[in-house]
């Protein structure tokens, strides 16, 4: 009795120091979802080509179907100067990634009857009850307050502060907003105007961090905390969080930049202490199972593994464009007609030059480091890629997106391939 109590100890304490890992979405061949084994293995040939050319390391490249993986693979290197192998558990920056969590967030905060979209971002944040926006070198009072449903679509009248050089974007620099913890950020924007009167234009921008804030606010515990108990642990999301702890490091992917030079390698970087500013618009690391589960849920309407994470009508929200008719597309400094934006997502609306092989109502988005994602609710079809690799492009999601379409063999084939 004595030995059988020993051993249940030491297990229960084996279990609990053993670094848990998100349970697999279940794997099947590709034809058993209606997609071509053949088409799929042509994603090999395009990742090479880029590893050969050495526009990146390494990647991870997943293809789910109807709520099941039917391609999941590994290339390259997760690290040039070590030369440590990409694996399919490897851990990434997945940095704007984090803003479709984040507006989730805020909206299970909606659902739940704790705010609403149109309530002034002032009811919660007070630095930001009186606004003005800086036009033609004049502060002028706003035509209305920023709402909730402004900082989820990127109509707010903020900015980044790097994407341009007006004198908003300036200040923003000036004041590094980002340098302290999501209380000082919301002062600091307090103090500087807007950059266009809310709801005026899409601007992409810190609105997703000040949700982040907004978060914190309302639910009266640390935006981090919240994202873990509502979101990582009930899905699985094990290895997704603000920081890298010590015994996960190994499978920490490094940054690279031009030339693949390591620019910020896993052993020293800021990645492996919790952050002072939780940012809710880029500061999480993930893997590609973890950000899939998460996908899963969306497109499964709310709902994963018998748990309802949203309401259907709010993803929907998400999922579909809601900038208004006199904000035609999004752009960061480009334009990419075609694409609006629904409360956390890009959303393709039309079909046009920009991004070609996607499909209308794709929904996705990306990271700095080159990550991407984009789901396809037509075709059951949800897709994401990560790498580390800077300055952000879109090579892979442009490499990959047509042909995995394409690899589809229960619907009609993509107008293009016709």
């Amino acid at each position: 009795m004595k030995n059988t109590l020993l051993l249940l100890t030491f297990l229960a304490m084996f279990t609990a120091m053993t670094p848990m890992r998100s349970e697999p979405i279940p794997s099947v061949p590709p034809s058993s979802v209606g997609l071509s084994s053949e088409g799929l293995a042509k994603i090999d040939g395009v990742v090479e080509k880029l590893l050969v050319d050495e526009k990146l390391s390494g990647c991870v490249v997943a293809v789910a179907r109807h709520g099941k993986i039917a391609y999941l693979k590994a290339f390259g290197e997760r690290d040039a100067e070590s030369g440590e192998s990409m694996q399919e558990d490897t851990i990434f920056r997945i940095y704007s990634m984090t803003k479709a969590i984040t507006s989730a967030a805020a909206l299970m905060l909606m659902d739940e009857g704790k705010l609403q979209l149109d309530d002034p971002v002032g009811k919660y944040l007070p630095a930001l009850v009186e606004q003005k926006a800086l036009l033609e070198g004049k502060e002028v009072a706003v035509s209305r307050p920023m709402t909730v449903r402004d900082l989820l679509r990127h109509t707010s009248g903020l900015t980044y502060g790097f994407f341009g050089n007006t004198e908003v974007d300036q200040r923003y620099r000036e004041a590094q907003v980002m340098g302290g913890n999501l209380n000082d950020l919301v002062s600091r924007l307090g103090e500087i105007p807007l950059l266009y009167h809310p709801g005026e234009r899409w601007v992409y921008s810190v609105s997703t961090d000040v949700l982040g804030a907004l978060v914190e606010n309302v639910s009266g515990k640390t935006f981090e905390v919240f994202l873990k108990e509502r979101f990582f642990v009930p899905l699985q999301m094990h290895d997704t969080g603000f920081h890298v702890p010590e015994e996960k490091v190994s499978r920490f992917a490094a940054k690279h930049g031009p030339g693949l030079k390591v620019t910020d390698s896993p052993s020293t970087s800021r990645y492996l202490k919790p952050p002072m500013l939780a940012s809710g618009g880029g500061g999480l690391v993930s893997t590609t199972r973890d950000y899939l589960r998460f996908l899963q849920m969306i497109a499964n309407g709310g709902t994963f593994e018998g748990k309802r994470y949203l309401k259907e009508a709010t993803v929907s929200l998400m999922t579909t464009n809601q900038l208004p008719d006199k904000i035609p597309h999004i752009g960061i400094g480009d334009q990419r007609p075609g694409t609006g934006f629904g409360l956390g997502f890009s959303v393709r609306v039309k079909d046009t030059d920009w991004d070609p092989g996607a499909r209308l109502g794709e929904y996705g988005w990306g990271g700095a480091a080159s990550t991407h994602y984009w789901v396809s609710p037509k075709d059951g079809l949800i897709v994401v890629t990560m790498e580390q690799t800077e300055p952000f492009n879109f090579n892979l999601e442009s490499g990959l997106k047509k042909l995995i379409y394409d690899a589809i063999t229960d619907q009609e084939p993509s107008k293009d391939s016709k």
